[in-house]
């Protein structure tokens, strides 16, 4: 049986007399990649803040069969790891220094000597992610690709278990979506780990996901493996449309030439 790596329970969010997340509920098993979907204001990213702290909630949320709440700012960042979609890079740092930020979270301080264990973990994810000829360059010099690339090589030098991804593709080109999504799924390939991804589009939700939540207005409605959660009565019922005939048209425009 998989370990729970990550469990809500009862969860809610709410600014003032506006609920955000109401009473949600679910588990982040070893290996799983877990996809949260939903329209617009579902209320999927701001899971991810009360998981981090960033947002205050009602309910428990437990980390490796513990309540969040009892971890150290530190401790809880060598065990989750956070990927956001946009980056405000405001300073002229080098690739390779941004990578080896991330092991600040195992350091008594920021001024302790990196150990073998930091460098041999700064070297994999400077491999995995193929930042080698990029190393000496200032991130203000890179491509939107390249720069996300660079944080998900910070995260993996930070070698949480668990990586929490808020829509980290939204703003790249197809080819940099198709390469962070199998930088991801290679990472998980490692027991003892898994991904849960805030996700707009639905195809890379299918593609990548072993399992999914579905969310309208707050509320989990569906959770499940990925097929199950987003069948297309479900689907219909979140997004008021029939989503699986839209895909079926689209697709034809393409096998049409």
């Amino acid at each position: 049986m998989s370990e729970v790596m990550l469990g809500l329970d009862g969860v809610s969010v709410r600014y003032g007399s506006h609920v955000v997340v109401d009473d949600a509920s679910f588990e982040l098993t070893s290996g799983d990649w877990l996809m949260v979907v939903g329209p617009n204001g579902a209320g999927k990213s701001t899971l991810i803040n009360a998981i981090t702290g960033a947002a205050r909630y009602d309910g428990v949320i437990r980390c490796l069969g513990h309540d969040v709440r009892t971890y150290s700012p530190a401790r809880l960042a060598r065990i989750v790891g956070v990927l956001a979609q946009n980056h405000s890079v405001g300073y002229a740092f080098t690739v390779g220094e941004v990578v080896n930020m991330g092991r600040y979270a195992h350091t008594r301080s920021m001024f302790s000597d990196r150990t073998n264990a930091d460098e041999q973990a700064i070297k994999r994810a400077i491999t995995l992610t193929g930042l080698e000829p990029l190393l000496d360059q200032s991130v203000l010099t890179l491509s939107g690709g390249e720069l996300q690339r660079t944080f998900l090589a910070q995260l993996f030098a930070q070698d949480p278990q668990i990586l929490l991804l808020d829509e980290p593709t939204n703003h790249l080109d197809l080819v940099y979506q198709e390469q962070v999504f199998d930088l991801i799924r290679e990472w998980l390939k490692t027991p003892g780990r898994a991904v849960l991804s805030v996700v707009h589009d639905l195809s890379l939700a299918k593609s990548y996901g072993s399992r999914a939540v579905l969310m309208k207005a707050g509320r989990i409605v569906a959770d499940g493996t990925v097929l199950q959660a987003l069948s297309e009565a479900n689907l219909a019922e979140v997004y008021g449309m029939d989503v699986f005939a839209w895909m079926r048209k689209m697709l034809q425009q393409w096998e049409a030439t």
